[in-house]
């Protein structure tokens, strides 16, 4: 009999890209495959708890983050838990975990190691140990594709302004660009030379560059031609895993009876679910402008300021639910159409801008409009909501939303069909090894 192929896997420490990792392990343990999961102590004590039955297939391994000599970080080991001022001290931090790494592959020599963006060193240890390296991409692959290839990555543009308008590699017709407002703070975010020695640009380049694979957090029903385009740019397999939708939990009694009894309440599909997550920190003025759009919008609405775990599996989930409120980061995305609600979005950071504009290409979402400097007001965000939710110019957008939670709830499709194809690739690329 075959040994079981062995994975090592090292998320960024940010919850948005720890959690898509973690239903990856999850999905390559029922295929029996062995994933050692790297993350800080911390991290991994807030996870999900793995199934029983998975549990002697994924080995949770403990890498302490090291200290910083004055101690910036006080104890924080994930995005989540620091301001965004900060952030550089983490990758600072994060990149000291090279060593022990490197250590854990020598002692192990697993069959792959599958990193996303900010482990630009895992190509040297994955070349040193002869262990092919995939890059996991826990963003849309339109996301991906804005960014372009290695080399252009390399070589940041002159100016923002160059993201304002979609990238002139992309053949087809786009709105997957960036607001000036928005341009300005990715150039500097994404190309500036940070106080870890190296831009985000950078690492993402090397990875890219230097992996065998890129598997994206994607499927062909929403962004075939954005994953067939990031294959030519890379000019490497793009293989989608699906979109690794967290399983669906039961709703429990409890503490959050009451919201649910106000819930049970409303009309089906008339609800807004509001929730901006726990990395996106809004301003008071950006909560007040919220709070008076969907006072002027009369809809009934349900509003979790700091998204507790229940707010997305159990309340999103109900059938009075219709409409979600939100800042389009991917993970969300994917919780939410999975439910069928027609989506407004107010992006704040990172890849948030791109995914709207995604959305708003397929027909899934409508975007609140803003100002100049990205700010917006209460009529904004209402007449955004009535739009979506009621009115009848806002009926397609409400049809679309359904018919893609066809797809995006179907668990067959996005397990078996996309994960078989990644493990069949896996399978057959490892080590200079053959399994069945």
């Amino acid at each position: 009999m075959a040994r079981e192929l062995h994975v090592v896997i090292l998320p960024w420490s940010a919850f948005g890209h720890i959690i898509p990792l973690v239903e990856l392990s999850k999905a390559l343990a029922k295929a029996n495959i062995h994933v050692s999961f790297i993350s800080t102590p911390k991290n991994i004590q807030r996870l999900p708890k793995i199934p029983p039955e998975l549990q002697s297939l994924i080995t949770m391994v403990p890498f302490p983050l090291p200290a910083l000599d004055a101690d910036q970080l006080q104890g924080a080991e994930a995005t989540v838990d620091i301001p965004f001022e900060k952030m550089d001290d983490l990758k600072v931090a994060f990149d000291l975990l090279k060593q022990p790494f490197k250590q854990f592959i020598a002692d192990q020599v697993p069959d792959w190691i599958i990193s996303d963006f900010a482990a630009h060193w895992a190509v040297e240890v994955s070349k040193e140990y002869g262990v092919p390296l995939a890059y996991f991409s826990p963003f849309s692959a339109a996301n991906n594709v804005f960014c372009g290839s290695p080399e252009y990555l390399f070589n940041a543009p002159p100016s923002p302004e160059f993201f304002t308008s979609p990238p002139e590699w992309v053949p087809f017709p786009s709105l997957v660009a960036l607001k000036g407002f928005e341009a300005v703070r990715w150039h500097a975010g994404v190309y500036t030379v940070n106080r870890s020695g190296i831009c985000d640009a950078a690492r993402l380049a090397k990875i890219v560059a230097g992996c065998q694979v890129l598997a994206v957090r994607s499927c062909n029903e929403i962004e075939r031609e954005y994953l067939e385009l990031h294959a030519k740019l890379t000019g490497k397999p793009v293989i989608p895993t699906g979109l690794l939708p967290p399983k669906k939990s039961k709703r429990e009694s409890g503490n959050n009876d009451v919201t649910f009894d106000w819930l049970d309440k409303q009309k089906p599909r008339s609800v807004v679910f509001v929730g901006f997550g726990s990395e996106c920190k809004l301003s008071k003025e950006q909560v007040y402008g919220i709070a008076h759009g969907l006072e002027l919008s009369e809809l009934p609405f349900l509003w979790a300021l700091r998204k507790p775990s229940w707010a997305s599996t159990d309340a999103e989930a109900l059938p009075l639910v219709g409409g979600s409120l939100f800042h389009a980061g991917w993970g969300s995305v994917i919780e939410t159409l999975q439910f069928g609600h027609c989506l407004v979005v107010l992006p704040f950071i990172i890849d948030q801008p791109l995914n709207a504009r995604l959305l708003v290409e397929k027909g899934l979402a409508a975007e609140v409009e803003r100002n100049e400097d990205g700010s917006f007001t209460g009529d904004d965000i209402s007449k955004t909501l009535r739009l979506a939710m009621v009115e009848e110019e806002g009926e397609q957008l409400r049809i679309n939303a359904r018919k893609a939670a066809v797809f995006f709830g179907d668990e067959k499709l996005q397990h078996d069909h996309y994960l078989g194809a990644f493990v069949d690739y896996l399978k057959n690329n490892g080590r200079k090894r053959s399994y069945s």
